[in-house]
């Protein structure tokens, strides 16, 4: 058992730039990428294993040959991986758009919902993302805002900087903004209803797909409601704590537990790194790479000889 580096899968949307090649040293072939999948076991994407007795197969892989206590015993009550890890380079507008409850998801798509938290890495200045409603409004209004395409006008726009956190629970109406990079956490789940999308082309000459019956189905019609998480001060800061997924932040040199509660993931945002664990091993890890640390793998640290930023994402 080791600490196991990730490759990502790509995408390139069509609103993608060339941050996350350029700026954070991903390997691709495509002219830009909008979304890479750090940690994923979904069928749309999955991370293959960059390290090791296990390089070249699946995470997905891994989990099935190791079995399930790699993940620990906190992802008993999941039928599948239970989540996603994403860094987004928005290079234009995201899509207005919103995801199902599990009991939707799973009903209407076979998937499972979508609740996410977002981290901004970076941004131009004077960015901003769409974050819910300015007020309250009724199912009839939101339908017509969308056949009038008035609808950017009671949505509640935020302007965002560095280190900004949003907790974005399924049913709450978002869209990053152009000029925003992004670190998502977010349940295993790749459904996602658009709303409005600004009258964009898709690659095939056609108006891209709106999902515009379900998201009246599944969209809280109301301001958005900041949660509050309290820190128990166990790793660096807490950012967000839900059913689904916990959030910390790491600044500086960290030792750490990865017992079998729950696996640990790391994305390393800033910075270059060493983990040090079992006998004195060490795997170095640099700015944008993503570690998965099985459960039972007992204490670890986080060595740098400067300052880190890092998530720590556990279940």
């Amino acid at each position: 058992m080791y600490p196991i580096k990730l490759n990502p899968h790509f995408t390139d949307y069509i609103w993608g730039g060339r941050k996350l090649i350029e700026d954070f040293g991903k390997k691709s072939d495509l002219d830009r990428v909008a979304e890479s999948w750090e940690l994923s076991c979904h069928k749309d994407g999955e991370s293959t294993i960059a390290n090791g007795d296990y390089a070249g197969r699946t995470l997905l892989e891994y989990i099935e040959e190791m079995g399930r206590g790699v993940l620990g015993t906190n992802c008993e009550k999941f039928d599948d991986f239970p989540i996603l890890i994403k860094l987004i380079d928005a290079k234009d507008n995201l899509s207005v758009q919103v995801h199902p409850d599990d009991q939707y998801g799973r009903r209407v798509e076979g998937d499972n919902g979508k609740t996410e938290m977002w981290y901004v890495v970076d941004c131009d200045e004077g960015a901003t993302l769409l974050y819910g409603f300015k007020s309250e409004i009724s199912k009839e209004e939101f339908s017509r805002r969308i056949e009038e395409n008035t609808l950017l006008e009671v949505v509640n726009s935020v302007k965002v900087k560095k280190g900004d956190v949003f907790f974005i629970e399924a049913g709450m109406l978002h869209a990053i903004g152009k000029g925003i990079v992004i670190a998502e956490i977010q349940q295993n789940s790749n459904t996602t209803y658009r709303i409005y999308d600004y009258g964009r082309i898709g690659a095939d000459g056609n108006p891209r797909q709106l999902h515009v019956d379900k998201a009246l189905d599944v969209t809280e019609l109301a301001p958005p409601i900041r949660r509050s998480f309290t820190d128990d001060g166990k790793y660096g800061e807490l950012l967000v704590e839900c059913e689904y997924f916990t959030v910390r932040k790491l600044t500086t040199n960290t030792m750490l537990n990865a017992d079998s509660a729950s696996f640990h993931a790391i994305l390393l945002l800033s910075g270059n790194a060493h983990i040090k664990y079992g006998d004195g091993e060490t795997i170095a890890i640099k700015k944008g790479e993503t570690v998965f640390i099985p459960a039972g793998l007992g204490e670890y640290e986080i060595h740098s000889d400067g300052e880190i930023e890092a998530l720590l994402t556990t279940v």
